[in-house]
């Protein structure tokens, strides 16, 4: 568990923020472009990405109404014996916040642009370059 980004040592509230925004980004894609109402449709990928952004920013709305609340002192136990001190108050909060709505959208952007090039075909014109 301390090797996860909320809670490994010497991490600021943005890198943490945009390390988390950026994996829930890029796996929510997947399953809004393969499971929404458009999954056989051409658009499919398109209203997945944004689906996906729409709820990182609701994720991020609900964070910084985390943050805008009484933030009490993350807790000690076995496995965190020693949690960040800076996501203890509101700023650090607010700062995890913003970066995981960057980290987010640019993480649910990177699979689109992925899924678009293996769908392009540009990798099977490598392969075949290569043998």
């Amino acid at each position: 568990i301390n090797n996860l980004p909320a809670y490994r040592a010497g991490l600021s509230p943005q890198r943490r923020g945009l390390e988390i925004g950026m994996a829930h980004g890029y796996i929510l894609f997947g399953p809004f472009a393969y499971t929404s109402q458009f999954r056989n449709s051409s658009v499919s990928d398109t209203v997945g990405l944004i689906e996906a952004v729409i709820l990182i920013v609701i994720l991020t709305l609900c964070l910084s109404l985390y943050s805008s609340v009484g933030v009490p002192k993350p807790i000690s136990t076995v496995t965190t014996p020693n949690p960040p001190e800076a996501l203890s108050h509101s700023e650090g909060w607010s700062e995890f916040a913003g970066s995981f709505l960057i980290g987010g959208i640019g993480g649910a952007a990177f699979a689109y642009i992925v899924l678009q090039i293996f769908r392009s075909g540009v990798l099977e014109n490598v392969s075949s370059f290569l043998n």
